[in-house]
């Protein structure tokens, strides 16, 4: 880690005069724009969406746009490194803007939760997650994430194969909660930081 990101480690309430970095993790490319392993892209889209931000650059391997969310600077992130190399994307960029740690949030698919949950962590590890794995290698634990639940492979499909299976019809309502959600979540980090967003939107959206 560098000096900058070391010294914000004992310190995870968002430093409001400095930019704030939103990545969501994916796969590039249209055959994987529907993958359950995409969903983090999914989520940083409709961010951007829901704010009417639209003006995209590539920048240090992501395709990034910059815009002001709250009266906040505020760099959305996909990188396109594909999803195990996230962190050579990422890395960059928190070096480039000199992002303090606790103003980066990462989005992602969680195995380990049922589909239509959401969970934010202020810090934590990979718990493998390769992409998270990548980040952690570059910047170290001390960052907050919000986890979007896919759940597990049916029988004995293999992992790889669900990940990067599309998400079917059927799941689309849901889904587009699941989103919606995750931009409320992300609104709530900009403006009150991680220790209330973990308390209003740590929660289950099926029924």
């Amino acid at each position: 880690m560098t000096n900058e990101q070391q010294s914000t480690t004992n310190n995870q309430q968002p430093t409001t005069n400095r930019p704030f970095l939103i990545v969501g993790l994916g796969n590039p490319g249209r055959q994987y724009r529907d993958n359950r392993h995409n969903i983090g892209f999914m989520a940083v889209e409709r961010l951007a969406k829901v704010h009417h931000l639209s003006s995209m650059t590539v920048q240090n391997k992501a395709i990034v746009v910059n815009g002001r969310l709250h009266d906040k600077k505020v760099i959305i992130a996909k990188p396109q490194t594909f999803m195990n190399l996230s962190g050579d994307s990422v890395g960059p960029l928190v070096a480039y803007y000199k992002i303090p740690l606790e103003n980066v949030l990462v989005i992602y698919d969680e195995l380990d939760l049922p589909f239509g949950t959401i969970r934010l962590r202020e810090r934590g590890g990979a718990g493998g997650h390769n992409g998270m794995k990548s980040l952690i290698n570059h910047l170290g634990q001390d960052f907050a994430r919000v986890r979007l639940g896919i759940g597990r492979p049916p029988g004995r499909m293999p992992v790889p194969s669900y990940v990067l299976q599309n998400f079917h019809r059927d799941d689309q309502p849901l889904l587009d909660d699941i989103l919606d959600e995750s931009v409320h979540a992300i609104d709530t980090f900009l403006i009150n930081g991680i220790q209330l967003a973990m308390s209003r939107h740590n929660r289950s959206l099926i029924d």
